[in-house]
C-alpha cells in the first residue's frame, strides 16, 4: 500500500505517523541532549535572565522558520513522483532547466556536492548523538567519566554490527521508542515551566531580536550552536516517499514540535533558577529517581537517530549508483517484502571507521558540535537553492514570488552557514573533508564514465549495419536465447563480436538489451520495456528504471512475452562485456584521476549482481579500453 493511499484510512494514517516519529524525527528529536547547552558552552554569553530568554526565543523561531515553514510547508510540496531527498530534488531542478545546459550542469555540480556532504552528516550524527547520550554518565556518576568514549564506541560497534541482519524487526520498535522519548521530553519540561512560567515570554520574537542587537558578533557566533535545534530537518524531506506528507506534518505539528519546545523551555526555566545546571541541563532537568531510566532512554533514542542516518546513507548510495554518480557496489536486500530495506557493506564499514575516528579524535559532544553544524547548513542552503529552480522553472511561479520566498530562507540558511564556518578550524573541517573527498570520487566516476562511453562510441559499430552484414553469410545458429547487455543502445556489443570471433555461432534468438536509469524515482511497468524487431529473430530492447526501482533484468524481460518474444529461463544465456580501463596521458582528466577511475571501475561490483542476472547463465567477455 502506498503512503498516499494508506493516508485515507485513519488506522493506517496513525501507523504512518507513528513510523514517521521513529524514522523522520529521530535526529531532530535528540537535539535537546546538546543544543541549549552548546549555545552557552563557550562562556561568551552570560547566563543572565534576558540572555536565557533571548536564546530560547532564537531556538523557538529557528524551529518555526526553518522546519515548520521551510521544510514542512514548502519543501514537502516539491516531491518527485512522491519521493523526496536531495537526489529527488536534484532531478526535479535539473529537469526544470533542461533547456539551459550551462545552468543544468551548474545545478548538477551543486547537487552532487550536497549529496557528497550528506555522507559527512551521516558520520557526525551517530558520533554526536551517541556521545551526547552517553555523557549522562558524567552527570550521574562523574567518577566514571573516563568510560564515556569506550561506552560510546561499544554502542556504535553494536549498532553498525547488526546492520547486516536488516532493520525490519528493530525498525518496528523505532516509532514506540520515539513516542516514549517525545512524551518524556514534554513531561520533563512541564514541571519546570509550571514552576517558572516567566520562561514562556521567550515565544515573543522581540527577545531574540534584542539578544542579537545587544551581542551582535557574539550572537552571530552563537547561531552556530542554535542551528543544532534543526539538525535532522533534511530527514523530513528525505523520508517523504516512505510516509507521505500528511503523516510527517501531523507528527511535527501535533507532537514533535510541542514536545521539543516544552523541553527547551523547561531547560531554560531550570537555568533561570540554577545557572550552574548549564553543565548538562537536559539530564539535570530530571528528578533523581528518573536519572538511570532517562540515561537508558536517551541512549536508545540516540541509536534510533543514528540508525535513521545509516539507513538513509544506504538509500542515497543505491540511488547514486543507479544514476551513475557512484560505482556499482554490493547491495544486499535484508527483507523479502520491502525492497527499500538494504544493506551496503562497503558504506556501512566505511561510515563506522569515520565515526570511530570522530569519537576518538573529538572525544566529547561539545567538541563535535563545531563539526556538526557545517554539514547540516551546507545541505540546508543547497536545498533552498534547488527549490528556487523547481518552483520558478518547474512550477512556473512568478519570479518575484519565487525570489521573495526562497530569498528569505536563503538569507537564514547562509547566516547559519557563515556562523558555522567560523568553526572550520575547530571541527568543521572534518565533515567538509569527507564531503570534498566524496565529491571528488563522484565527479571522477561521472566524468570517467563519460570518457569511457565516448571512447566506446568512437570504436563501436552500428548494430543494424553489422547484423545486415552478418546475415549475408549467416553463422551456425544454436538452440536457445542470447541476451547481450550493451551500455549504448544501437551499438554492437563487444560480447557479440567476441562470441562470433571465437565461437563462430549465433543463438536462435538474440536480444540486445540496454539498461537506462532515469532521473525519476519510479518507472512503471507500462514504460519499462521498449522493443524493436531487427529481423532474423533479433530484437533491440531498452529497459527503463527509476533511481528507486530495482534493476532486475530477467524480471523486466518477462514483459516481452506480451510482445511475442518468448524467453525460456533455462535456455537463456546472458553475455556481458567487461572493459578493462587503461589510463593514458592526453585529453580528458588528469592522469591521477584516470588512474583513480580505472581503480574504481576495476573494483566496482559485478554488473551481473547489480542487474540480478542468474549466476549460472552468464558469459563474460573482456576487452581493454584506453582513455
Amino acid at each position: 500500500m502506498s503512503s498516499s493511499n494508506a493516508a485515507r484510512s485513519p488506522s493506517a494514517l496513525a501507523g504512518l505517523t507513528l513510523g514517521a516519529l521513529g524514522v523522520v524525527y529521530g535526529d531532530i528529536g535528540t537535539s535537546p541532549l546538546y543544543a541549549l547547552k552548546e549555545v552557552f558552552h563557550g562562556g561568551h554569553v552570560p547566563l543572565a535572565q534576558a540572555n536565557i530568554l533571548g536564546v530560547l526565543s532564537l531556538l523557538f523561531w529557528t524551529m518555526t522558520l526553518v522546519v515548520s515553514l521551510k521544510y514542512v510547508l514548502l519543501i514537502l510540496r516539491a516531491d518527485n513522483n512522491g519521493e523526496g531527498g536531495l537526489i529527488a530534488m536534484l532531478a526535479l531542478a535539473t529537469n526544470a532547466v533542461n533547456d539551459k545546459p550551462p545552468l543544468r550542469r551548474a545545478l548538477m555540480l551543486v547537487g552532487l556536492f550536497g549529496t557528497a556532504i550528506f555522507f559527512g552528516d551521516a558520520v557526525i550524527t551517530p558520533a554526536m548523538t551517541v556521545l551526547s547520550a552517553v555523557e549522562g554518565i558524567d552527570v550521574y556518576a562523574p567518577q566514571y567519566d573516563d568510560a564515556i568514549v569506550p561506552v560510546a564506541l561499544v554502542v556504535l560497534a553494536g549498532l553498525f554490527g547488526v546492520q547486516r541482519f536488516g532493520t525490519g524487526g528493530v525498525g518496528k520498535a523505532f516509532g514506540p521508542v520515539m513516542l516514549v522519548w517525545f512524551s518524556c521530553l514534554a513531561l520533563l519540561g512541564l514541571p519546570q515551566i509550571a514552576a517558572n512560567p516567566e520562561v514562556l515570554r521567550a515565544v515573543n520574537p522581540l527577545y531574540a531580536i534584542e539578544f542579537c542587537l545587544h551581542y551582535q558578533w557574539v550572537a552571530f557566533v552563537a547561531l552556530g550552536a542554535v542551528v543544532l535545534v534543526v539538525t535532522g530537518g533534511e530527514a523530513l524531506y528525505a523520508d517523504l516517499g516512505h510516509f507521505g506528507k500528511k503523516p510527517i506534518r501531523i507528527a511535527w505539528y501535533g507532537f514533535v514540535m510541542p514536545a521539543l519546545v516544552i523541553n527547551y523551555f523547561g531547560q531554560g526555566a531550570l537555568l533561570l533558577k540554577d545557572p550552574g545546571a548549564i553543565k548538562n541541563p537536559f539530564f539535570l532537568i530530571a528528578p533523581g529517581w528518573a536519572e538511570m531510566p532517562l540515561f537508558g532512554l536517551a541512549t536508545l533514542a540516540a541509536i534510533v537517530a543514528s540508525q535513521a542516518l545509516i539507513t538513509a546513507a544506504f538509500s542515497v548510495t543505491k540511488q547514486a549508483v543507479q544514476l551513475g554518480i557512484l560505482p556499482r557496489m554490493r547491495i544486499l536486500h535484508t527483507s523479502e517484502r520491502d525492497t527499500g530495506q538494504i544493506y551496503v557493506p562497503f558504506v556501512n564499514w566505511g561510515l563506522f571507521v569515520f565515526v570511530v575516528m570522530a569519537v576518538v579524535f573529538f572525544g566529547s559532544s561539545s567538541r563535535l558540535a563545531g563539526a556538526y553544524g557545517v554539514a547540516v547548513t551546507i545541505d540546508m542552503t543547497i536545498t533552498t537553492v534547488m527549490t528556487f529552480f523547481v518552483i520558478r522553472y518547474g512550477w512556473r511561479y512568478p519570479l518575484a514570488l519565487c525570489a521573495l520566498v526562497t530569498g528569505f530562507f536563503f538569507i537564514i540558511d547562509v547566516t547559519f552557514l557563515a556562523s558555522n564556518l567560523l568553526k572550520l578550524l575547530h571541527g568543521g573541517w572534518f565533515p567538509l573533508m569527507i564531503g570534498i573527498g566524496m565529491f571528488m570520487l563522484m565527479l571522477t566516476w561521472k566524468q570517467g564514465r563519460r570518457q569511457l562511453s565516448n571512447k566506446l562510441r568512437e570504436d563501436a559499430i552500428d548494430l543494424k549495419s553489422f547484423l545486415d552484414a552478418v546475415f549475408v553469410s549467416p553463422p551456425v545458429r544454436v538452440p536457445g536465447s542470447a541476451v547481450f547487455l550493451s551500455a549504448e543502445a544501437g551499438m554492437t556489443p563487444n560480447a557479440l563480436l567476441h562470441n562470433l570471433k571465437h565461437n563462430k555461432v549465433l543463438h536462435e534468438q538474440n536480444l540486445f538489451v540496454s539498461v537506462k536509469h532515469h532521473e525519476v524515482p519510479w518507472v512503471g511497468y507500462e514504460h519499462r520495456v521498449k522493443v524493436e524487431a531487427l529481423g532474423n529473430d533479433c530484437w533491440a530492447v531498452a529497459l527503463n528504471f527509476g533511481f528507486k526501482n530495482e534493476p532486475d533484468v530477467p524480471e523486466a524481460l518477462k514483459l516481452l512475452e506480451s510482445r511475442g518474444v518468448h524467453l525460456d529461463e533455462m535456455e537463456t544465456s546472458y553475455f556481458l562485456s567487461r572493459d578493462i580501463v587503461i589510463p593514458t596521458v592526453g585529453e580528458g582528466m588528469a592522469l591521477w584521476r584516470e588512474k583513480l577511475f580505472a581503480s574504481m571501475h576495476r573494483n566496482a561490483a559485478a554488473a551481473a549482481d547489480f542487474l540480478h542476472l542468474p549466476t549460472n547463465r552468464i558469459v563474460e567477455l573482456g576487452s581493454k579500453v584506453e582513455i
